[in-house]
């Protein structure tokens, strides 16, 4: 009886221990269908549902009824560490680790990027603040943010 209960409880642990370590687990604070922008723009991300070892990402910018530009990304786990990967339309994927995080926020950096160095997500309530960051033209660090609510469906 107690071989069967230590092998129960073993297996629980190992898949609770499994959940925790997965990034989709991790980041399931930002699933959902984001939108911001204003006027004739629309920017919006989509997170699917935490499921599996890997959290997907769909981001699209439309102005005047257009697709400007899109955006596939995930996080994932690579070599013993958390990373954010990027694949812009047309271009090859672009890596960020992640450098910090707590609560419903993350930071992932790639300092051998050009733009954006930084890529930051920052979750409160039903707001998602995003914020990409690196070299202006002048030199000095330029920030763009991103106000997403829930999009209306």
């Amino acid at each position: 009886m107690r071989t069967g209960f230590a092998c129960v409880f073993l297996c629980a642990w190992s898949l609770a221990a499994a959940a925790q370590d997965s990034p989709a687990r991790s980041f399931e604070w930002l699933g959902g269908h984001w939108c911001a922008g204003k006027g004739d723009q629309l920017i919006e991300e989509l997170w699917l549902p935490a499921e599996g070892d890997i959290a997907l990402g769909l981001g699209r910018t439309v102005k005047a009824g257009k697709t400007r530009n899109f955006e596939f990304m995930r996080i994932e786990s690579r070599e013993g560490a958390i990373v954010f990967v990027s694949v812009l339309e047309g271009q090859p994927p672009t890596v960020f680790r992640l450098t910090a995080s707590g609560t419903n926020w993350a930071r992932f950096e790639n300092p051998q990027h050009d733009f954006p160095k930084r890529i930051e997500y920052r979750r409160t309530g039903s707001t998602l603040h995003a914020e990409i960051a690196g070299p202006g033209a002048d030199g000095t660090e330029k920030v763009i943010g991103f106000a997403y609510s829930r999009c209306v469906d």
